[in-house]
């Protein structure tokens, strides 16, 4: 299997003195759903947002080692990071649709890109929405406000309008958090076939999501990767002791 992302010596402390990733090294497979869980402030959601750059926004002490993107240090100073979120998109827990209409919602980051032909934009538009397993539900909607929509359908839709833009790599920070089991099956199931063409990080809300959805796992606990496997056998075989209590629910 080839690796899409390396990151390799990965540490990362917030201004504050915090230190959310340890010495991190993981490679994280092309064409799978690779999860990143364990108990809140284990630094999941700190490595997402290294990923595609965010973290340059806020307060940082010291960032070092590397992440390689199909080899290109992501991290290195001259990274055109506009571009970098172009080809690592992200879709966060709670859905924040623009206040445009569901068809602007899609179009608007292709149009801010210099897209003006309408052909590439409508079928933009209806690819991203079949994708996100959304278009039977909107598709005589698209001039309707996004935000007339429900909460699972703006989390689709949010994750319709990542994969408008063509992205590489899909980044979910509990993308389902908020959501109803239909909704969040929908969403479970949407990942399911988008990993045929996508690279995918996953943090998930609960560890019964992480368990339905990886096919591969690694388990943070306080900055520090604990263990890393496939992810059926991670969740019935852990090697490790912190890891399996987790699992069982014994802390955290």
């Amino acid at each position: 299997m080839v690796d899409k992302i390396i990151v390799d010596h990965l540490s990362l402390q917030y201004a504050d003195g915090t230190e959310s990733l340890r010495d991190i090294t993981l490679n994280i497979p092309a064409n799978a759903v690779t999860v990143l869980f364990g108990p809140a402030g284990g630094g999941k959601s700190s490595l997402l947002r290294c990923l595609n750059r965010l973290n340059d926004l806020t307060e940082l002490r010291t960032v070092s080692g590397k992440i390689l993107l199909d080899g290109e240090n992501i991290l290195d100073p001259k990274t055109d990071v506009i571009a970098l979120r172009r080809r690592v998109g992200m879709v966060f827990a709670r859905p924040v649709v623009l206040p445009l209409t569901i068809r602007g919602n899609l179009t608007y980051g292709l149009e801010l890109a210099g897209e003006k032909r309408k052909s590439r934009l409508e079928d933009a538009v209806e690819r991203s929405l079949r994708l996100a397993a959304l278009w039977d539900e909107v598709r005589t909607r698209l001039d309707d406000p996004a935000i007339a929509l429900s909460g699972g359908q703006q989390q689709r839709l949010c994750l319709a309008r990542v994969l408008a833009n063509q992205p590489q790599v899909i980044l979910l920070d509990e993308p389902t958090s908020g959501l109803d089991p239909i909704s969040t099956g929908k969403v479970e199931a949407a990942l399911q076939e988008l990993k045929k063409e996508y690279t995918i990080l996953l943090v998930p809300h609960s560890v019964q999501q992480a368990a339905r959805t990886a096919d591969f796992a690694a388990f943070f606990l306080q900055g520090e990767l604990v263990e890393w496997a496939n992810g059926k056998d991670l969740f019935t075989h852990p090697k490790i002791k912190r890891t399996e209590d987790y699992i069982e629910g014994r802390f955290g």
